[in-house]
């Protein structure tokens, strides 16, 4: 029997990276990942999540508007955001890490591969973390218990009894 398992999902949203729009978005990607059925990696991808908002709130010149999307194709959830900024995250010596606070440090150190690069209109960074795919519950089919014999079982008598007409008609609810 095999077993099939709803994958390809997507998730985007458009807005604007300001700090009291991050708890809500830690909220929205909660909600997604459960219903994707994906609850051990609520806390990883949130966190990364609101850490590339606030590095848009931070660093990006001018204009905070962004885009976030979440993609899960069943064996690996990869979160991104896009900026309309196109200067990268440097670090010193040219490495791709934010230059304050914790940066896209703490992003590779929770996910299992990331990156940054320039698109059109901005540039984009992700992450991406591995994960089985949730166990679909398959019905599995169950031997039914041995009756009883028909002469231990006892029928219950039901009564033939008429339909009730109803005098009045029933008052609306609400």
């Amino acid at each position: 029997m095999s077993v099939v398992v709803e994958v390809n999902r997507q998730y985007v949203l458009d807005l604007e990276a300001t700090p009291e729009r991050v708890p809500q978005i830690r909220r929205i990607v909660a909600a997604h990942l459960r219903y994707w059925k994906l609850e051990g990696l609520i806390q990883p991808v949130s966190l990364g999540v609101c850490e590339l908002l606030t590095n848009v709130f931070r660093h990006a010149e001018g204009d905070k508007h962004c885009t976030l999307e979440l993609r899960w194709t069943g064996r690996r959830l990869t979160a991104a955001v896009l900026d309309r900024d196109p200067r990268l995250p440097v670090l010193g010596g040219g490495e791709p890490l934010a230059t304050h606070g914790r940066g896209l440090a703490l992003v590779a150190s929770l996910s299992d591969s990331w990156g940054t690069h320039p698109t059109a209109e901005g540039k984009v960074v992700w992450f991406t973390l591995r994960a089985d795919a949730p166990d679909a519950q398959a019905l599995v089919r169950v031997r039914p218990l041995r009756a009883l014999s028909a002469a231990q079982r006892t029928p219950d008598p039901v009564p033939d009894l008429p339909p009730v007409p109803l005098e009045r008609e029933p008052a609306p609810i609400g």
